[in-house]
């Protein structure tokens, strides 16, 4: 279509259709929990030393003693649904890596969020910090549920 007009209106075509690609990606970065992207890196990408469970052996590996569950959604989030047992913490506040500073590095952590992008950021940041066995539930909780594993809702 672009050949058979002339350059200048071409170039702004061109120039229209990228910002509107970018703007749509921009879109997707706001912190709203019903908007959460799945970028290609998040379903593809695994920080190493993290290890990407689908969500029925996330539960087998949850239902062994000891095992840690951490929710990184926001707290509106955590309050519609979590895994049993979740500790929650928002991946959005600005003292994020303070407090997962202040986890237990020896235990073993299943992390999730609401599709697997926060979480696998969270996880790397994890690893980066010398936590010795981290898992990322592959989907998050929307892929949880599909599965038909069981969620609890927040004391109100």
């Amino acid at each position: 279509v672009t050949e058979t007009l002339p350059a200048p209106i071409a170039r702004r075509m061109r120039l229209a259709a990228l910002l509107t690609v970018a703007l749509l990606g921009l879109a997707g970065c706001g912190s709203s929990s019903d908007a959460e992207p799945v970028t290609p890196e998040a379903i593809t990408a695994t920080p190493a030393g993290v290890q990407l469970l689908s969500p029925t052996d996330a539960a087998g590996l949850i239902s062994e003693p000891g095992v840690r569950v951490l929710d990184v959604r926001t707290a509106e989030e955590f309050a519609t649904g979590h895994l049993t047992g979740a500790e929650q913490l928002d991946w959005y506040a600005p003292d994020f890596p303070e407090r997962v500073a202040e986890l237990d590095r020896e235990a073993t952590w299943v992390v999730y969020c609401r599709s697997g992008n926060r979480s696998s950021q969270a996880t790397a940041l994890m690893v980066d910090q010398g936590f010795d066995a981290v898992s990322d539930v592959d989907g998050g909780i929307v892929a949880w549920q599909a599965a038909g594993l069981p969620v609890e809702q927040s004391a109100s």
